[in-house]
C-alpha cells in the first residue's frame, strides 16, 4: 500500500538527518533511527526501504510496545499449531512476512530480553525458530528499529543487550524535534493547511494572519510534527473568519469548565464569603507599575500592552547581559536562535548594539 505522507523540511538539521539515512539506504545493513515522539521515525524508515534495492519487496512494520510480552516473540517469528493455548494453526511471523525485504520494528526499546536473545541470533545469522517448532528457517531480512530512548542508558540498567545494540547501530540517524528546526514550522503549517483547506471545500487557501503564526513560532512542540498537524488541522476546520486563519489553540482541552482535582472529580468548593465577624484580608501589597506581577495583574484593556512591554524589557535586558551575541541570549532564555530572532523582530530589537 503506498502513502500519501509527505517528509517536508528545510533546516539544516533536518536535511543532515535525512541525508544519512538516504546514504544508508544502499546499504543491507541495519538502521537505528532515533527521535522524540512526532518526528517521523516510521517516514525515514519508509525512506530507507524505498531507496533500497529491496524497494520492490514487503516492508513490514510492527510497533513492538503494541502486544502483551507474551506475544510479541509469537508475531515477530510466528508459531506452529498447538504451540500455547490459542494456536490453532500455524502462523508465520512478521521476519517471514518481510523476507526478501525490511522489516522495521518501532519502539524498539520496549522488547523484552527473552525477545532481544531470539532478536539477536535472526540478525547474527538470518535464521527464526517458530514457537512449537524446532527446525530453523533461513529469512533474508533487513532491520531498521525505531525508539525515543536512549539504548546505551538501557544497557547500562541491563534492560537491553549490549550486543544486540551493536547489531542494530550500523548506522544511527537522530531526527531533530520540531523546536531545533523552527524554519521548518511555517513550511510545515502551510503544507498542513493547504491540505485541510482542500479537504473540507475551501476555493483557496488564505494563508495564516501574524497573531496565528506568532503563536505557531513561539510554541515549544514537546509533541513534534504530529501536534504542529493536529493544531493547524484544528484552526483551519473552526476558522470562520474572513482572510487568513488567525486564531490558533495549541490546548484542545482549555475551557473553564474542565474537571477540577487530581482525578477530574468535582471543583474544589469555593471558600466562603467573609462575614462581618470575619477580619477582611490584609490589601494587596502594591507592586511597581513596570514589574512583572503589575503587568499581571492590570486590567483586560491593557494587559496585553503591559506583557508585550514586560517582554521587550526581558529581550533588551538579556541582550545586554550577553553582550547582544544572540546565541548566547538565545541559550539563557531556553530559546532556539530562530524563535529569538522572531521575537527580536517582533519588538524592534533586530540590530540592537550593532
Amino acid at each position: 500500500m503506498q502513502r500519501t505522507t509527505q517528509v517536508i523540511g528545510q533546516s539544516g538539521a533536518f536535511l543532515d538527518a535525512l541525508e544519512r539515512a538516504s546514504r544508508a539506504a544502499a546499504l543491507d545493513r541495519p538502521v537505528l533511527v532515533i527521535g522524540e515522539r512526532g518526528t517521523g521515525k516510521e517516514l525515514v524508515a519508509e525512506r530507507l526501504h524505498r531507496l533500497s534495492p529491496r524497494w520492490d519487496q514487503p516492508l513490514v512494520i510492527m510497533n513492538c510496545a503494541a502486544l502483551p510480552e507474551t506475544l510479541i516473540e509469537a508475531e515477530l517469528f510466528g508459531h506452529e499449531s498447538g504451540a500455547f493455548t490459542g494456536a490453532t494453526k500455524a502462523r508465520a511471523g512478521r521476519f517471514e512476512e518481510a523476507d526478501g525485504g525490511t522489516l522495521f520494528l518501532d519502539e524498539l526499546g520496549t522488547l523484552s530480553m527473552a525477545a532481544q536473545d531470539r532478536l539477536l541470533r535472526a540478525v547474527e545469522y538470518g535464521e527464526v525458530t517458530r514457537i512449537g517448532s524446532s527446525r530453523p528457517l533461513r529469512v533474508d531480512v533487513r532491520i531498521v528499529a525505531a525508539t525515543n530512548e536512549h539504548l546505551p542508558d538501557k544497557v547500562d540498567r541491563h534492560e537491553f543487550r549490549a550486543d544486540l545494540l551493536d547489531r542494530l547501530s550500523f548506522e544511527v540517524v537522530t531526527l531533530p524535534p520540531l523546536r531545533a528546526r523552527s524554519g521548518d514550522i511555517p513550511v510545515l503549517a502551510d503544507h498542513f493547511g493547504r491540505r485541510m483547506a482542500s479537504e473540507i471545500g475551501w476555493d483557496r487557501w488564505p494563508g495564516f494572519g501574524p497573531r496565528a503564526l506568532d503563536a505557531l513560532m513561539t510554541h515549544r512542540w514537546p509533541g513534534n510534527v504530529r501536534e504542529l498537524r493536529n493544531v493547524v488541522e484544528r484552526a483551519v476546520y473552526r476558522w470562520a473568519g474572513e482572510g487568513p486563519v488567525d486564531s490558533i489553540e495549541i490546548d484542545p482541552f482549555a475551557s473553564p469548565y474542565r474537571p477540577q482535582g487530581l482525578h477530574g472529580g468535582a471543583p474544589r468548593p469555593a471558600a466562603p464569603a467573609p462575614s462581618a465577624e470575619t477580619p477582611s484580608a490584609a490589601p494587596p501589597r502594591a507592586e511597581p507599575e513596570d514589574s512583572p506581577v503589575a503587568a499581571c495583574d492590570a486590567g483586560p484593556s491593557d494587559f496585553k500592552s503591559r506583557v508585550a512591554r514586560f517582554e521587550r524589557e526581558l529581550l533588551a535586558r538579556a541582550l545586554a547581559e550577553h553582550r547582544f551575541n544572540q546565541r548566547a541570549t538565545a541559550d539563557s532564555l531556553g530559546l532556539t536562535y530562530d524563535q529569538l530572532r522572531h521575537a527580536l523582530r517582533r519588538h524592534d530589537l533586530i540590530n540592537a548594539g550593532g
